[in-house]
């Protein structure tokens, strides 16, 4: 016989902290816009940690901005 719970589905969205050997710094760019760089702390003990979690941020930020030009987060522009 199969037991029934009752229970809230929508558990909320966790969010994750930044690594500490990550930081977010602003800078301005060429063309006088400010763009935000994510720095990692070389000397950090979790150094490779702190690589993935820069490297997964900037991935779902491409993944992002493809989705939203092109309408699929995964594909590569037409050569012309």
């Amino acid at each position: 016989m199969a037991k029934v719970v009752f229970g809230d589905l929508k558990t909320g969205r966790r969010t994750k902290s930044a690594p500490r050997g990550v930081t977010k710094k602003r800078v301005v760019s060429a063309d006088g816009g400010s763009k935000t760089v994510l720095v990692l702390d070389v000397n950090s003990p979790s150094f490779d940690e702190d690589l993935h979690y820069a490297f997964s941020r900037n991935v779902a930020k491409a993944r992002r901005e493809n989705k939203r030009l092109f309408g699929s987060a995964d594909v590569a522009p037409r050569k012309r």
